[in-house]
């Protein structure tokens, strides 16, 4: 039985600040780190039911787990495909020698999973389903639905999460299929457009139950779903670039002796590979563990300034112009996108920062740019509500409207808990723990307009 104080804010700060040491040691990942903590938290308890107090039994409990530096380097001799670089580590390590079988076999898995993933992806072109304009919101509907069942299932095994997963898992992805083939929608119509943009949210959803392990049910393990969502994009981002410049090339080369790859380019290399590629950025981020934490937090300390004064300037010269917000549906989405795009640096920006670290000058600017992003949002919201008062309601602009009404308080709840960390008032602890909890929310919005939004405005 846990003891009653194993759920102070206190305590579990002291934990967080703990764990974000050791998660700077790269040989370390998050399900070792995940196992580290359950171990400090069971010392914590024992001598917390010895009589210790809560300062002197984390102490200790921290104590009893070993010395940092040593654990770090025990995990890089076994663990060593996990590391970036390659270490100089004895050919006749035993340990290093299973641990590198164990994650080629794991690489040989999610080959094949990305290339069943980019085989179930073709099925249909098979079936006669090409990639013509009168089909291509097909494939569209469906992306999510050919690749993250594989990736979903990938986790399911790794975190060992047994078959008693699958009587859950299966009937999402079954119960999403259903509702995006069989909605009679108007082809390109609003209601099949939002469809497609916020699927893949519910779906990343599913992923994240998956990739913690425990159903969401650990802060902890919540907001490595969070770093992992940011690293996965940058590989993704990587890939994709790679993918499309040795396409070019080859197409290219292949061209001077008379072969014409284009059409093959277009109907194979370029779409499966864009499916298998999630596969692999998943894994690589899992693999590789500790190397995009360096970069990823540099991005964000380069954007966030500049997204700070984008939004500035955009508030300025609307003041100074008197111009209002064009409410329109190319400019409700790339709206949207921007203020998405915000939010995505200050949450990864959140997740990738030590939190035992006291406030400084970038906390202050985060503040900023949320408060920034908050007042532009407000005055976003103000102007879809005379648009909606005065030409009426559509789908685009109640799905916007429910958007920024779920991006606002998002942002409201960033600009509270970040003023009174800046204030002392709080610890960071609060601010992750408001993050995490807040994304449900997302998917819980995207959901609606997946299964709710085509019926209720006649499938347009």
């Amino acid at each position: 039985m846990v003891n009653k104080n194993m759920n102070d804010p206190t305590l579990d700060a002291q934990i967080m600040e703990w764990k974000a040491f050791l998660s700077r040691h790269a040989a370390l990942g998050t399900d070792d780190i995940a196992e580290l903590e359950d171990h400090l938290r069971n010392h914590i308890e024992n001598l917390q039911a010895a009589g210790l107090a809560e300062d002197e039994a984390f102490i200790i409990a921290a104590k009893r787990i070993g010395d940092l530096d040593t654990v770090s380097k025990e995990y890089a001799s076994v663990y060593s495909g996990r590391l970036w670089k390659n270490l100089e580590l004895p050919s006749h390590t035993t340990g290093t020698e299973i641990a590198i079988g164990k994650l080629q076999q794991e690489f040989l898995l999610i080959i094949g999973l990305a290339v069943a993933a980019a085989a179930t992806f073709k099925i249909p072109y098979l079936a006669g389903i090409d990639y013509a304009d009168a089909n291509i919101t097909f494939y569209l509907r469906n992306a999510t639905l050919f690749c993250l069942p594989f990736l979903v299932g990938y986790f399911a095994w790794k975190r060992d999460l047994g078959l008693a997963s699958a009587r859950i898992l299966i009937p999402v992805f079954i119960g999403a299929a259903l509702f995006v083939n069989l909605y009679p929608f108007e082809r390109e119509g609003s209601t099949e457009i939002l469809t497609v943009i916020h699927l893949p949210i519910v779906l990343w959803f599913v992923v994240g139950i998956t990739y913690t392990g425990d159903w969401w049910q650990s802060d902890s393990r919540r907001m490595d779903f969070v770093r992992f969502s940011g690293e996965f994009v940058i590989y993704y981002v990587l890939i994709a670039i790679g993918g499309g410049v040795l396409t070019a090339v080859t197409t290219g080369i292949f061209s001077m002796i008379g072969f014409d790859l284009e059409l093959v380019a277009v109907e194979w290399i370029i779409p499966c590979g864009a499916i298998g590629a999630v596969l692999v950025a998943s894994w690589l981020v899992e693999a590789k563990q500790g190397a995009v934490e360096n970069m990823a937090p540099v991005l964000a300390r380069v954007f966030t300034p500049l997204f700070a004064l984008s939004l500035l300037a955009f508030v300025v010269a609307m003041l100074v112009s008197g111009n209002g917000i064009d409410i329109q549906r190319e400019m409700l989405i790339a709206f949207d996108l921007l203020l998405a795009v915000v939010l995505g640096l200050v949450l990864y920006s959140v997740s990738s920062r030590d939190p035992g670290a006291q406030p400084g000058w970038f906390d202050t600017l985060q503040l900023v740019l949320v408060g920034m992003a908050l007042l532009v949002d407000v005055i976003a919201l103000s102007a879809m509500a005379t648009r909606i008062s005065e030409f009426g309601l559509t789908p685009n602009r109640i799905a916007a409207l429910g958007e920024n009404i779920v991006l606002l308080g998002s942002l409201t709840g960033y600009a509270w808990y970040y003023f009174r960390f800046l204030r002392g008032e709080d610890g960071f602890a609060a601010l992750e723990k408001w993050q995490t909890n807040y994304i449900p929310v997302y998917a819980i919005w995207a959901a609606v307009v997946v299964i709710l939004f085509p019926p209720l405005f006649g499938f347009v």
